[in-house]
């Protein structure tokens, strides 16, 4: 195959997870830039799991900050040059202001505040850190991964622009070519949670074979911005006499056992239901022994109550939870 090949270490200094970086590797060489920036937002969407994604976060430097010693040296410098508008623009006061408020964010959420910083003042960046650090840990997290792929196309795009007579095409076209990739996902981060498969352009009526059981869960400790590993899980159908339970009834023998397992070191499920191509329609609860795994957190158990409809038998269910010793968030992956 005729293309632009790269290695692992190129990729690596475009995006800071080695998970990415491999998989592009493989994925080399590629036809195009567009094609190149196709792969990369269905790896970084759908293969890289949350510790890639923290991984990678890691790797940038604090706005304001320079790269680590430690950093790739290309990646040091793309880093450099991103930076450079907000560095020019910059004052003493409000490098200050903008150090304070990154400790905040850190703090909270566990992780680095990302934004694509190239061409945006110091001013502009601290403006939207102070807007996004109100948001629910799950949304942050959901748009740390949207900032870090508009780095990951623009740093692509260098990296192309040093192979000989690759056309230039500007980022804004690189977005529209990508944009059905993203606008596919029901949720970035739900995408990413439920480790689905490739997105397919081409649809068939057939259905297609399990390869995993139909209800999995990923647990993620926003606290400490990593996965939650070693976290009792259980899974319950509901039988009752009544069609479906009711809010501040007894439901003494209405939900029977169907599985159970313990997180793995990703914050992976393990296997829950047998791997069916149907799964039965009817109200599962999944619940999570957190206070177990934190004993001084505020939920001794964290229960979550869901529907699968006649319609949905066929579908996967991923039902990821963010957890922190204080609260918790959960959504529908695919």
């Amino acid at each position: 195959m005729e293309g632009f090949k790269f290695e692992e270490e190129e990729f690596l200094a475009c995006c800071g997870s080695t998970k990415f970086a491999k998989e592009m590797a493989k994925a080399s060489p590629f036809s195009s830039l567009h094609d190149a920036v196709t792969a990369a937002r269905d790896i970084w969407f759908n293969n890289v799991d949350v510790t890639g994604w923290l991984q990678a976060f890691s790797a940038h430097p604090q706005i304001g900050n320079p790269p680590s010693s430690s950093s790739h040296s290309t990646f040091a410098q793309w880093s450099k040059g991103e930076q450079s508008t907000a560095l020019a623009t910059a004052t003493s006061s409000s490098l200050q202001e903008l150090s304070q408020w990154n400790t905040k964010y850190r703090e909270k959420f566990g992780f680095i505040f990302l934004i694509c910083a190239s061409g945006k003042s110091t001013d502009e960046i601290l403006a939207e850190l102070k807007k996004r650090y109100p948001n629910r840990p799950i949304v942050e997290f959901e748009i740390a991964a949207k900032e870090e792929m508009k780095v990951t196309e623009l740093r692509l795009e260098k990296l192309f622009s040093t192979k000989e007579n690759v056309p230039s095409t500007g980022s804004k076209n690189l977005t529209v070519a990508a944009k059905k990739v993203e606008e596919d996902r029901v949720t970035i981060i739900g995408g990413h949670l439920s480790a689905s498969s490739a997105i397919s352009a081409v649809k068939t009526s057939e259905t297609p074979t399990r390869i995993r059981p139909p209800i999995t869960t990923h647990v993620l400790d926003v606290s400490q911005g990593s996965p939650g590993a070693g976290i009792e899980v259980c899974l319950e159908m509901w039988k009752g006499r009544q069609p479906r339970p009711v809010f501040g009834e007894s439901d003494i023998g209405g939900w029977v056992f169907q599985g159970s397992s313990t997180t793995n070191s990703d914050g992976r499920s393990g296997q829950l239901l047998s791997i069916v191509d149907a799964v039965n329609p009817g109200i599962y609860r999944i619940s999570f022994n957190t206070g177990k795994y934190c004993p001084g957190g505020f939920f001794p158990y964290v229960s979550i109550v869901f529907e699968i409809r006649e319609s949905q038998k066929l579908e996967h269910f991923h039902v990821p939870l963010l957890l922190s010793p204080f609260s918790f968030s959960t959504y529908r992956g695919s």
